[in-house]
């Protein structure tokens, strides 16, 4: 049985969705006024990995994830830039599809932009006014907090408490502190819509619940997010979209953790945060994915150089492996191993299972699948016989394949692996390995051994096989 953790009870629950094998999932998408961070590629992952699981299960999932493209960050950002604020948001939607394209995270079935809502914001807006739960003041609309008894439930606050400690900003068109606005009046040369109360655009809470709302209908599955959006921006959602439907607005709320620089949360404030670009620049887009899977997603992610050049290794540990299995040529008087050959795949897919039933645990799946890297690689050190190697190929391409399409890593062949870590470019490695292949047939070995030298200071194992010289790259690095 599939136990998430849900927010909204503190605790982990069997998953049991609305519709038997139907899933609604809505996942909170980026503000478009710059390039993702690497907290943006986590939350991607994290949720990305879970509706790979759900599909794997069976479900059928309709996923959706929105752009916030007007917000005052956009604004700001299109006036410092003297760029329209449509032409900035659409440059960053585009930098922001082909980073999570390199991510290898798969596109949502819809990805709805805030603009494209106004309107049935505006309803929304009206909905709640007539029903006591908002009011207008100077061309602002803004949400009543005392009017919905269950305000903080997701964030586990109580409002009496949070009003008798509040350092809040007095704001004195609000009733309350903590009233949050729906609708915010336009000041002059802004981007702005007509309402019933002026000219004026949405607030950021309101998008979210009416487009979760428009797409999915209420209530829906799940709806995630990083844990920075559990207050107050899901607990809003929940209040204004509870409140207008008079219904539950999502069953499961699932948050992953933050990922922490020095020990200190990354955010763009404290400048310590490093873009998609800034980090796949140095490694291999598929180290990164790697990697944040490394660490439960509820949990913390502690990011470092060194962290991802360790997950380097554990791909080039796979790879490897991938490349002596599928280059290994079984002797006539190899060692019978078909039984537990076979088994390998059995365990793998049981554990594996059992892991991401859990909550989603990536760490005890990749934990899983060294265990069965390992013993693969036990039984081709035995020199299996030619139906043992068949059977170890036939469980590889089952473990793989589960790893491939829940986890999306192990995406590519040895062969590109390998090239993918080449210092050096693959026409001028072709020339050099077959300059050494006519230097040992005229038995100038000194010539042979100095390009395997040369090479293997470039990162560049080259190894001699009964069908040709082959290679293993590496990179170098400090």
């Amino acid at each position: 049985m599939l136990r998430v953790f849900n927010t909204l009870k503190k605790e982990k629950e069997d998953f049991r969705p609305i519709s038997d094998k139907k899933v609604g999932m809505y996942v909170c998408g980026v503000t478009v006024y710059d390039l993702c961070h690497i907290g943006h590629a986590r939350s991607a992952v994290v949720f990305d990995v879970i509706r790979r699981y759900l599909g794997y299960r069976g479900y059928s999932v309709t996923f959706v994830k929105n752009f916030t493209d007007i917000d005052d960050k956009i604004i700001r950002r299109s006036n410092e830039s003297g760029t329209d604020w449509r032409e900035l948001t659409k440059k960053y939607m585009e930098a922001h599809d082909a980073d999570m394209d390199s991510l290898n995270v798969k596109r949502p079935d819809q990805a709805p932009k805030a603009t494209d809502y106004i309107h049935e914001m505006i309803t929304m807006c009206e909905n709640l006014i007539e029903k006591g739960h908002a009011y207008v003041s100077d061309g602002d609309v803004y949400y009543r907090v005392e009017s919905f008894s269950e305000y903080g439930k997701l964030s586990h606050r109580h409002l009496d408490e949070m009003m008798a400690g509040a350092r809040v900003e007095v704001n004195e068109r609000k009733e309350n502190p903590y009233d949050f606005v729906l609708w915010k009046s336009s000041k002059p040369n802004e981007p702005s819509w007509e309402s019933p109360w002026g000219p004026g655009r949405p607030g950021w809470h309101i998008e979210c619940s009416v487009m979760s709302e428009k797409i999915l209908s209420l209530p829906f599955d799940i709806h995630g997010g990083g844990k920075d959006l559990v207050f107050p921006h899901h607990e809003n959602e929940i209040a204004q979209s509870e409140a207008a439907c008079g219904c539950e607005f999502a069953r499961y709320w699932m948050h992953n953790g933050f990922v922490n620089i020095n020990e200190e949360k990354m955010s763009k404030s404290l400048g310590n945060f490093f873009t998609i670009r800034d980090v796949t620049d140095k490694f291999d887009p598929e180290i990164v994915r790697f990697f944040l899977l490394t660490t439960h997603y509820r949990s913390a992610l502690d990011f470092s150089d060194e962290k991802l050049k360790d997950a380097e290794s554990s791909l080039d540990r796979i790879y490897t492996m991938l490349d002596e299995l599928n280059g290994f040529s079984a002797g006539k008087k190899g060692m019978n191993a078909v039984g537990e050959a076979e088994i390998i795949a059995s365990e793998f897919i049981a554990e594996f299972g059992r892991a991401m039933d859990d909550d989603f645990n990536t760490p005890v799946a990749l934990a899983a699948l060294f265990e069965s890297v390992r013993k693969i690689n036990k039984i081709l050190a035995d020199k299996p016989d030619k139906d043992s190697l068949e059977a170890l190929r036939k469980s590889a391409e089952k473990i793989f394949g589960a790893v491939h399409e829940v986890l999306g890593v192990i995406a590519k062949t040895p062969e590109e692996w390998f090239k993918a870590n080449l210092e050096i470019p693959v026409d001028e490695l072709e020339k050099l390995i077959e300059e050494r292949q006519n230097a040992r047939k005229e038995k100038n070995f000194e010539r042979a051994d100095e390009i395997r030298k040369a090479l293997s200071a470039k990162g560049v194992e080259l190894l001699d096989t009964p069908a040709g010289t082959k290679f293993r790259a590496k990179k170098i690095r400090d």
